[in-house]
């Protein structure tokens, strides 16, 4: 019984490789991008097209998926929150398992990471996510010397006149300002 869509542009038929160690067959098609592909900060629009460029290759395990995957990733700045653009290439490998079949340095079952056919049908989507979110960078920034927002007024530091500053005091030394403006005030109507 197959749970996969085959008409899903991520799930790959294997049927041509016959389960014949050594066949292999290549794919190459630019699919839109699934949901969630990133994180909060930065990832790759849902929708957005994405070129695989990818070779299955049967194995005595199974099928051996293998290749690149290449998309734009688009965020905010993480100093400035401006957005931000990168060109996104990432490795794919993966062993797709027979049903049933354990690699042979792995008797037992044990590892539980494994991916399975489905039918002759895999999946590319989990490995695509993983591949694609480990890419991407875990701060963004617009540019490596972005100094970032202004604390006091937010302002675009990159924008503001130089030597952009604000006079404030510290609100522990407030109440000695405060004492120290209001004796200089006496002093002045003596």
């Amino acid at each position: 019984m197959t749970t996969l869509d085959h008409r899903s542009p991520l799930v790959l038929d294997t049927r041509e490789l016959g389960r014949r160690p050594g066949s292999l067959r290549t794919v190459r098609r630019t699919v839109e991008a699934p949901a969630d592909l990133g994180t909060a900060v930065v990832g790759v629009a849902e929708g957005s097209p994405v070129e695989l460029d990818l070779r299955l290759e049967a194995v005595m395990e199974g099928v051996l998926v293998s290749g690149t995957a290449r998309a734009t990733s688009t965020g905010e700045c993480v100093r400035c929150l401006d957005p931000v653009e990168r060109e996104l290439v990432v490795d794919l490998q993966e062993l797709y398992t027979y049903p049933g079949r354990a690699p042979e340095d792995d008797p037992d079952g044990t590892q539980d990471d494994l991916h399975e056919l489905d039918g002759d049908l895999v999946d590319v989507e989990p490995v695509l996510r993983d591949a694609v979110v480990l890419a991407l960078p875990f701060q963004p920034v617009c540019s490596p010397d972005c100094p970032g927002l202004c604390a006091d007024c937010g302002v675009r530091l990159a924008d503001a006149e130089p030597g952009h500053q604000h006079d404030s005091v510290d609100p522990r030394w407030a109440a000695l300002q405060s004492m120290a403006s209001d004796r200089g005030q006496r002093t002045e109507e003596d």
